[in-house]
């Protein structure tokens, strides 16, 4: 998977969100919020392609989180991305 060309992180008001580049991309109705591990997780696999394995390995060396858990919690993040509509 890969992260689709036109979104970046930005810190608004304290939150992370993912904002479209660009005023032909912006769509006020949805806004996409991270948390920490997300956010950070964003910014580690920009312009990569990446594996919930991958995104999992990440947050094992970042957090004090177990593979296994991380893999499953990587595995849901990927899935929103998707549904988001912020990756391919």
């Amino acid at each position: 998977m890969k992260q689709k060309k036109g979104f970046e992180l930005r810190s608004v008001c304290g939150e992370q969100i993912i904002v479209a580049k660009g005023l032909s991309n912006i769509d006020f109705s949805k806004v996409i919020q991270m948390n920490e591990s997300s956010a950070y997780l964003w910014q580690e696999v920009k312009d990569k392609d990446f594996t919930p394995a991958m995104l999992a390995e990440l947050l094992t060396k970042e957090y004090d989180i177990d593979y296994d858990t991380a893999l499953k919690d990587a595995t849901e993040l990927m899935e929103q991305w998707l549904k988001a509509g912020i990756c391919d």
